[in-house]
């Protein structure tokens, strides 16, 4: 609870028109804090639910793996298990302008400036996302399965997860204490690139140490799915800015635009994924929420090449990348981004 008030304090410091939001998200979670069961205990339960115990002991060693081979202490975090009372632990609002795919962002002292507001509480996050449609803004709000207190605090595992299969649950660990250790305020792009090359790595080094390689296969093209799945969107958030920056953006020509997006993706058939999401509005502030997690992930392809393959020795490459100016940074990257193309 120390932490918590510490970062309660912080928070504060951002101005007194933050004090309802910071309060619902200091209660919120100090109560999925408290729910929390430690998951030796629950494993050690005589009438646990036998998929429940699979999906746990799956967390468990994949969270031993995460520090004796990825060299990413989790401090605690994964080793407790809440079950929820509702779907998801929090629901993300975004919003942008009607005629803008910048989205709004709010900036706090420890986690910078993210363009989201967390609730615990889908009925609070739908009244502020309605606040801001009566303000003329696109507002998307959708549940988060899991968020990260950045090493703050012992994240749990909750509920929300467990629909993944035993691949996705060791990628979900893996790309989450990556946050915890490295984490640059205000630059997702880095921080997400590098926490999905990472969940790569881990995943790869499970399988090449239990000698399956071929185990892979599934988790390869679930990625590659993802991967077409945001380039698709992408594509279409470029013909949406070339239309707003022109002479004569107009509702009509973006609700024709969001129809042929929509129906374009949706003739790829199920097979293709991702059909709630072509449910949704399709509005500047839900395509504000896709971005490439992959962004930078051949440049840190290629910083551990040079490096070996040592882990070791590419953290602390990123930890040098970190230190830069923003400028720098950027610079560095796109050089280890033409090396590993070339």
């Amino acid at each position: 609870m120390k932490r918590l008030w510490v970062i309660f304090a912080l928070l504060m410091m951002s101005g007194c028109q933050t004090l309802g939001y910071v309060g619902q998200a200091a209660l919120g979670h100090a109560r999925l804090m408290a729910s929390r069961e430690p998951i030796p205990e629950i494993l050690a339960s005589p009438t646990l639910d036998p998929q429940l115990a699979q999906q746990l002991q799956v967390v468990s060693q994949a969270r031993e793996f995460a520090e004796a081979n990825l060299f990413l202490p989790a401090n605690g975090s994964f080793t407790s298990y809440v079950s929820l009372d509702q779907p998801f632990p929090v629901w993300n609002v975004f919003a942008a302008p009607r005629y803008s795919l910048t989205p709004l962002s709010w900036c706090f002292p420890v986690a910078g400036c993210v363009s989201y507001r967390g609730y615990f509480s889908q009925e609070a996050a739908t009244g502020f996302a309605g606040q801001l449609a009566s303000d003329g803004y696109d507002v998307f709000v959708a549940g988060a399965e899991a968020y990260s207190t950045l090493g703050w605090f012992n994240d749990p595992l909750t509920s929300a997860v467990l629909w993944r299969d035993n691949n996705q649950l060791r990628a979900l660990v893996f790309h989450e204490l990556v946050h915890q250790h490295y984490y640059l305020p205000g630059d997702t792009a880095f921080n997400e690139s590098l926490a999905s090359f990472i969940e790569q790595q881990g995943l790869y080094r499970w399988h090449e140490a239990r000698g399956e390689p071929s185990a892979m296969t599934q988790y390869q093209a679930q990625e590659q799915r993802q991967r077409e799945f945001i380039d698709f969107v992408l594509g279409y958030r470029n013909r949406f800015a070339e239309m707003y920056a022109s002479d004569a953006p107009s509702a009509a020509r973006k609700q024709a635009l969001q129809t042929e997006m929509r129906e374009e993706w949706l003739g790829r058939g199920e097979s293709a994924g991702y059909q709630g999401f072509f449910a949704g509005p399709l509005n500047n502030a839900q395509l504000s929420t896709v971005g490439s997690y992959f962004d930078w992930v051949p440049a840190f392809e290629q910083l551990l090449a040079e490096e070996s393959g040592s882990l070791r020795r590419f953290y602390a490459r990123v930890e040098h990348l970190m230190r830069l100016p923003d400028d720098k940074r950027r610079q560095a990257l796109n050089e280890l981004m033409q090396l590993k193309a070339d």
